[in-house]
């Protein structure tokens, strides 16, 4: 495979991941949904290419994207939800290489701070929004994220979403394309809420 083609699956797969509360949305602070889009110019930890995954962190719990095979450029468009009990922190990703008979290799790590999301949340319930689109909050790189250009958090027909373009920390090079959605447990906390797998 060329190395700086872009790799990709069909289709976008959806996981599931409860916290410690997997009852009903009520029990919870609201859901957390991470896509991790894509890769883009990761660091070589084969011999011509590398076999990326990337896991995830939100306070204790982890997900873990599949291996791309062979790929520089992977897209993955892997969406994983998390239950918050508590409050939104920080979103930490670690990307590896995938290797067979000995450990995987690191390919940098970046991350999030997801407090930008809670206040957006705060001004949405504020603006009392219910509908249609709105820019709600502009985040700039710094010291509390690895933003490699300005990100803009808006309300989305119901969610706060962010897409973010993520430099890769203590690596060569490596970039990581992921868009975060925050649904408030105010939006609909009556509705029931299962862990499960797409």
């Amino acid at each position: 495979m060329e190395t700086g083609a872009p790799c990709s699956a069909p289709s976008l797969k959806r996981v599931e991941r409860g916290g410690a509360s997997t009852g009903y949305m009520g029990e919870t602070n609201g859901i957390l949904k991470v896509i991790i889009v894509r890769g883009k110019r990761l660091a070589i930890r084969d011999f011509t290419s590398s076999d990326p995954y990337v896991i995830l962190r939100v306070g204790d719990q982890t997900a873990k994207t599949r291996v791309i095979n062979s790929c520089l450029n992977p897209t993955w468009n892997e969406e994983f939800t998390f239950s918050i009990v508590d409050s939104l922190g920080v979103l930490k990703l670690e990307m590896f290489d995938w290797d067979r008979f000995k450990h995987d290799d690191k390919m940098g790590h970046a991350f999030v701070n997801l407090q930008p999301i809670a206040s957006a949340s705060k001004l949405k319930r504020a603006l009392k929004l219910s509908t249609g689109e709105t820019k709600l909050r502009k985040v700039a790189p710094d010291v509390e994220n690895c933003l490699m250009e300005d990100s803009y958090v808006r309300f989305v027909d119901g969610e706060i979403v962010q897409d973010v373009r993520l430099r890769l920390c203590d690596v060569e090079s490596g970039e990581l394309f992921v868009t975060i959605k925050w649904i408030d447990h105010t939006t609909n906390c009556s509705a029931p809420y299962s862990a499960r797998s797409m």
